[in-house]
């Protein structure tokens, strides 16, 4: 007995099928979103609009220069932060405590932190270079003033207050002359305006002072006051091999003041240089912007330095950055020679997220069309599973289970009729009509065949 077809509903074909095309480009959109945040976050965020430098007393050589370092960021739409200190010492402490929020500071070379504790953190620093040479003043009461350091043992001294590079490299020289806290020696720290009134007066014998904790006025003002000498030490040489990080450094008679021939003798003193250190982590483009602002402040010639001598990539305690080191081999990067610092910052953040952005859409473009194209195609190859086990089914049953088989694929032909297929699809639709015809076929010529046998 012949079956009955049931009228069959065409396919709805569609030009794009949205459903599948979501399924497939949502999760490379979920991924190329994730790699973004990524890149924008881990491996170069964005430069930062404001930092803060830690410098120096009122009136100091270093908050002078962080001044001008702050009037030159202006320019270039970041703010610069001027957090005054005791001077080198205090800056490094700041630098090194991971609770700080400074993050560049100057040091004199030479002085460093005591050794951390096992289970205290410090920030990893690094240099950005010298930037300028601090002499030290050994300023002493009297008529007659030593020539040796070792006179001053048993006198009252003023070496700098607590935090500042003064009163390390003080202590450093005087505990080479056997000179130590503790001892028969008054250590004092007073402040740089009284420090002349009472040498002047002798309250005090000596005092040590240098950039990073008087201003050059205050220094300059004692010297000339009747009574005060600059200590000339007969044993420079002693102690330029003895520490390493110390220079020569000579200011000629007149050199302050040519009328008055102040000073009144050639000055040979001991001389420090200093660092800009930063944080280890510092953006490259802060770098780049700080060194450009140290050439601009410190590469003029004046009393204690030549032309283009400073900035310099000099290493001492602490290792030079790479971008410091990149920089004073090749210049600041070809963006920001041509561009302002905010349109270089944001162009090198663009490039900085497009470069990997780009290397991993490539193999995404490739894939989604390859997920689609396998998405749509295993509505159908589900189809072609219950053809193929319902053609199993038919050899092995005989025709009084034909109903049943029937009714299996009239299910199956449903399912298909009712694929929501995109046109580029059509071909795979037909061979799969074609191929439920022919399943119908054998069905119905295995069924008359068990019929007619005896």
């Amino acid at each position: 007995m012949d079956t009955i077809k049931k009228p069959r509903r065409r396919a709805r074909f569609l030009r794009v099928s949205w459903r599948d095309l979501l399924v497939t480009v949502l999760p490379a959109a979920l991924l190329l979103a994730a790699a973004t945040w990524a890149v924008l976050h881990f491996v170069r965020p964005a430069a930062p609009s404001t930092i803060t430098i830690s410098t120096g007393p009122d009136g100091s050589s270093f908050q002078r220069a962080a001044e001008r370092y702050a009037q030159a960021f202006a320019r270039n739409g970041v703010t610069l932060k001027v957090r005054p200190s005791n001077g080198s010492l205090e800056n490094l402490r700041r630098l090194a405590d991971p609770k700080s929020d400074v993050d560049v500071g100057f040091v004199q070379v030479g002085v460093n932190l005591p050794d951390p504790a096992p289970e205290e953190e410090r920030r990893e620093l690094v240099s950005l270079g010298t930037i300028s040479r601090q002499p030290l003043y050994i300023l002493v009461h009297g008529s007659a003033p030593p020539d040796r350091l070792s006179a001053l043992a048993g006198k009252r001294l003023v070496i700098g207050p607590e935090g500042s590079g003064t009163r390390v490299l003080a202590l450093r020289l005087l505990k080479a002359n056997g000179v130590e806290p503790g001892g028969a020696t008054t250590l004092l720290d007073l402040d740089d305006d009284l420090v002349g009134d009472a040498l002047e007066q002798g309250y005090v014998d000596a005092a040590f002072l240098m950039g990073d904790s008087a201003s050059p006025r205050v220094i300059r003002s004692i010297i000339e006051r009747p009574g005060v000498h600059v200590l000339q030490l007969s044993q420079v040489e002693a102690y330029l091999r003895k520490f390493q990080d110390l220079d020569r450094l000579v200011i000629p008679m007149g050199a302050y003041d040519l009328a008055k021939n102040q000073p009144a003798t050639d000055l040979e003193l001991v001389a420090s240089s200093v660092e800009l250190v930063a944080r280890a982590d510092l953006h490259p483009a802060i770098s780049d912007l700080l060194l450009e602002t140290m050439r601009e402040v410190h590469s003029r010639p004046y009393l204690l330095q030549r032309a283009g001598e400073f900035p310099a990539p000099r290493e001492h305690e602490l290792p030079l950055s790479a971008d410091a080191r990149r920089y004073y081999q090749s210049g600041k990067r070809w963006l920001y020679s041509m561009l302002p610092f905010w349109a270089a910052s944001l162009a090198d953040r663009f490039l900085v997220v497009l470069v990997p952005l780009v290397l991993l859409l490539i193999p995404v473009f490739r894939l989604v069309p390859q997920v689609y194209t396998w998405r749509v195609r295993l509505r159908v190859y589900r189809i072609y599973g219950a053809l193929l086990e319902l053609e199993r089914d038919v050899l092995g049953h005989a025709a009084e289970h034909q109903a049943g088989l029937l009714d299996r694929l009239d299910a199956i032909e449903r399912q298909a009729d009712t694929l929501k297929l995109p046109v580029a699809f059509a071909d795979q639709f037909y061979v799969l009509r074609e191929h439920i015809g022919f399943v119908r076929r054998r069905l119905t010529s295995l069924a008359g065949e068990q019929r007619r046998a005896p």
